[in-house]
């Protein structure tokens, strides 16, 4: 009577405290630059090892510029948090894929791809989106730097259990509709407090329906609803996807392993501590309208009107839309965009490229709008210029980029410049999130796609 998060995080508590937290071992670790240097200075202080350097992996990402990667970095600052972490990753012995290594990439993409992330496993990585590796039934959360140093000197984290929440997401989506639009939907649902203490494990058809990469977009933005991270339970989509990678089982491990895989679901009589479903038939496409990813609306409605809401919320609510330099009750459809992003460990994988190029293929870029193409990483790249699509980007008059976190969190040269609109496929879109004083409207990739062509925020149902 265990749901699948409980399986996993109970066969990895090595001990428990009473009445406070386990200590959960921890199967992979992902490391990059932005939150380790202090951990790796602990070390040093306390004359440590890294107790097991097979189980981390390194690479930059936050940092990187997503242009003229051969060269050197031209940000002071983005060069020494790369080089810090470059030069940690050979001091303590760990694997590390550094700028010019075709293994590079952001960590929650590559980690998938390399088959280094795999069901059943507990994950963390100093980085609040480490919920996407949630997605192969894994279960996967971000950590502060402080824990960051505790799981490198013993492969455990001190961790409170969270309690469980099962999304069930029933239905059929209508077309144009995507995972991106799924997930922006339930959090304008849940609220973006509406799921702290609480583990997700999202289920249903529309979840059970999907490919691993709209999974990985789903459970990427678990985070967004205050939920400890998102989990969906493996299946035939998840083997399929996970047996051919460089790092998975091979042979008779394989079949061993597929044997586990298969065990670890929500047992039918399994209770969760809080249930919710949603219905398909009510998921349009979405944008947001203000500074929170919870401020969400499909894509022909409008804000809501102050008398929408209530009194706690009425100051922020109007705060939000000052930044944004919207009103109540205005609709987005048919507003003019300055730039487009298509990237982010949410949606810079080979399916959003696809996605985008089906739209932009023998049509031309608005000239308002500047777009930034980014691949999550270089086997994305690759696979984008294998299937043509760069080609199609060219002749639409776009450019692809190099592979990096790049304007979803602006820590790069990718700044979105201060009053511009940013259709961005990204995960978040608080004040500044993208260069100080831009303006973040979130949304998936066949939004974007039709905003880079037509220079307005356009339904995509409408073609």
């Amino acid at each position: 009577m265990k749901t699948l998060f409980d399986k996993i995080w109970d066969s990895h508590v090595v001990s428990s405290v009473a009445d406070g937290p386990d200590q959960l071992y921890i199967d992979r670790h992902y490391c990059h630059e932005v939150t380790s240097p202090q951990a790796f200075q602990g070390l040093r202080n306390r004359n440590l090892k890294v107790f097991r350097p097979e189980r981390t992996i390194c690479s930059p990402d936050h940092n990187i510029p997503t242009k003229n990667q051969e060269l050197p970095i031209e940000d002071p600052i983005s060069k020494k948090q790369v080089d810090t972490l470059k030069n940690n990753a050979e001091q303590f012995g760990l694997t590390y894929f550094g700028l010019g290594n075709k293994k590079n990439g952001v960590i929650h993409i590559i980690g998938p791809e390399q088959g280094l992330t795999l069901p059943g496993m507990t994950i963390v990585c100093g980085d609040s989106h480490t919920s996407t590796h949630g997605a192969f039934g894994a279960v996967a959360f971000g950590i502060g730097t402080s824990e960051v140093e505790m799981v490198l000197a013993t492969q455990c984290v001190l961790q409170p259990k969270p309690k469980t929440l099962r999304i069930n997401i029933e239905g059929e989506l209508s077309k144009g509709v995507t995972a991106k639009d799924v997930v922006l939907y339930v959090i304008s649902k849940v609220t973006t407090g509406g799921a702290t203490g609480y583990f997700i494990e999202f289920a249903g058809s529309v979840i059970r329906n999907m490919s691993m990469e709209a999974r990985m977009t789903v459970c990427n933005m678990s985070i967004e609803m205050g939920a400890r991270g998102g989990i969906i339970a493996p299946d035939e989509t998840t083997f399929e996807y996970v047996k051919t990678r460089e790092n998975a089982p091979k042979g008779k491990d394989w079949d061993k392993a597929l044997e586990y895989y298969k065990s670890i679901v929500s047992d039918s009589d399994a209770v969760f501590d809080k249930e919710l479903t949603f219905y398909a038939d009510d998921i349009k496409p979405m944008v947001t309208y203000g500074t929170n990813p919870g401020m969400g609306m499909s894509i022909d409605s409008a804000i809501p009107s102050l008398d929408e809401i209530d009194e706690a919320g009425k100051v922020s609510f109007i705060k939000s839309l000052d930044y944004m330099g919207f009103k109540p009750g205005e609709k987005l459809e048919g507003k003019s965009v300055d730039y487009v992003f298509l990237g982010s460990c949410t949606n810079g994988r080979i399916e959003d490229f696809r996605t985008f190029a089906s739209v932009v293929k023998g049509k031309k870029r608005s000239e308002n709008v500047t777009c930034w193409l980014v691949p999550g990483s270089w086997s994305v790249e690759e696979q984008i210029r294998k299937e043509g699509l760069d080609k199609i980007f060219e002749q639409a008059g776009f450019e692809l980029r190099q592979p990096g976190c790049s304007a979803c969190l602006a820590m790069n040269e990718d700044k979105i410049p201060s009053g511009k609109y940013s259709l961005s496929t990204s995960n978040r879109n608080f004040e500044g999130r993208q260069g100080p004083g831009a303006r973040t409207i979130l949304c998936g990739p066949l939004v974007a796609a039709y905003a880079a062509i037509n220079g307005v925020i356009t339904d995509p149902r409408k073609f």
